[in-house]
């Protein structure tokens, strides 16, 4: 019997539109837009300025700190300015405006085809060398890898999860990684598990991707201390707690990283750029981002450059349909409505959805039934309705006591709610106040 994660979860429609399609190559932009807070933790700070000329690859602004990464320059031409730009969360933050000319790139970097198998480093510069590359988790969670990689004293990982889920309706970048870069991705989970001192690794694969489990279980045969497991599709099952529980069957205690338990969990997309770090000396300056919706004429996976303006991609795969409402950054579960096309991708890009006027507006939002539908939904055993008049209430103590910060934003809450109440918007803004008294404590 396949299994999953115990507690909650949901079937929202899969809508792979993109399933099929390979990866293609996105000609490069006239001008990129680069952010240096593609990460959690510390903003990058700036290496260059107006009238620089850099190169594809060179690093452009520098980790702030030991939870920071590099930011690398993802094309060669003139920095035209550093300034402010809109990102995907709406607000303005720091960005390094590049004109792009021709496509020159950093002499070190492997740009060859060629399948590197040998791991040359130890396990300490396998670390260092993800650092330096700025490789961070590219399922859009952007913790910087090299952190991930370095558990605190007195903790030991015994398993590495490569989390091939990817849960999110629509999204098929993942998916195509593991069909079409499969044997780099075996490099990647080796270096991955030299960096860890580990001998067991997991990759975990919803069943709905029967190719992808085929392909990697073949591969994997003779390649001892890693194996593929299938598992039952149900949302969000790609959160790191929740694939955890589905492979182990340890539960991350509230409040805990999953090294507590023993675990240490990287996305399929991780994983490759850790690869090319590791193997070609390649910073993560590209990403596979799925371009999809019902009104699509194209839905496509594009390998793009970091900076690349959402509107290049949605006009790669057939432009904006006229009857176009709302276009989000990710998934229809977890994603963010953007508020200008010009939004630039970044390394936690994964997917444009494009949704059509009738599919983009909410229902009128009614008064809470107590049906309890949220609270049997929510993977992490919360309250979704509680927290929710606690955050409108400003009850921001009682919303830390019932755990408000265990909260993975999956957003299972509001989908299952036969109210249409905007439980997610409200506990993201309760998680946002009551992490910043958090810290104030400190």
């Amino acid at each position: 019997m396949l299994k999953t994660f115990k507690i909650g979860g949901v079937h929202p429609r899969e809508q792979k539109l993109s399933a099929e399609k390979s990866i293609e190559v996105l000609p490069l932009p006239k001008r990129v837009s680069v952010p240096v807070t593609q990460h959690i933790g510390a903003p990058a700070k700036l290496l260059v300025k107006k009238g620089d000329l850099v190169k594809a690859g060179q690093i452009i602004a520098e980790s702030g700190g030991f939870v920071s990464a590099n930011i690398h320059s993802p094309v060669s031409g003139k920095v035209f300015k550093t300034d402010q730009t809109i990102d995907a969360s709406g607000y303005r933050k720091p960005a390094i405006i590049i004109d792009v000319e021709g496509d020159d790139w950093v002499e070190s970097i492997d740009r060859s085809d060629n399948l590197v198998k040998e791991i040359s480093l130890s396990g300490e510069e396998i670390v260092k060398k993800i650092g330096e590359m700025g490789i961070v988790g590219m399922g859009g969670a952007t913790f910087p890898s090299h952190v991930k990689l370095s558990p605190p004293p007195g903790k030991k990982c015994e398993i590495l999860l490569i989390n091939g889920v990817e849960c999110e309706p629509y999204l098929t970048s993942d998916h195509r990684l593991m069909l079409e870069k499969s044997e780099e991705l075996i490099v990647g989970i080796r270096i991955l598990m030299k960096a860890l001192k580990v001998n067991r690794a997991v990759i975990g694969i919803e069943n709905n991707k029967p190719d992808a489990i085929r392909k990697l279980t073949d591969l994997t045969a003779q390649e001892e201390g890693i194996e593929v497991k299938p598992l039952k599709v149900k949302y969000p099952q790609g959160g790191e707690k929740q694939l955890i529980d589905a492979v182990t069957g340890r539960q991350v205690p509230s409040g805990k990283l999953p090294i507590e338990v023993g675990a240490v969990v990287q996305n399929v997309g991780t994983t490759y750029a850790v690869y090319e770090a590791v193997q070609k000396n390649k910073p993560l300056i590209e990403r596979v981002v799925t371009v999809t919706g019902p009104g699509i004429a194209r839905p496509s996976n594009f390998l793009a450059r970091i900076g690349t303006p959402v509107s290049q991609l949605i006009e790669a795969a057939g432009g904006v349909p006229e009857n176009t409402g709302k276009v989000i950054g990710g998934g229809p579960m977890m994603g963010k409505a953007l508020t200008t096309l010009e939004v630039p991708i970044t390394k936690g890009s994964s997917g444009l959805l494009v949704l059509p006027d009738e599919a983009a507006h909410r229902q009128p939002i009614k008064n809470c039934i107590r049906c309890s539908k949220c609270v049997s939904a929510c993977p992490m055993g919360l309250e979704p309705y509680l927290l929710m008049i606690e955050a409108e209430k400003e009850l921001w103590d009682k919303a830390e006591e019932d755990r408000i910060m265990d909260c993975i934003e999956c957003g299972s809450c509001s989908f299952t709610c036969p109210a249409h109440r905007p439980l997610l918007d409200y506990i993201r803004l309760g998680k946002g106040k009551v992490g910043q008294i958090i810290r104030s404590r400190k």
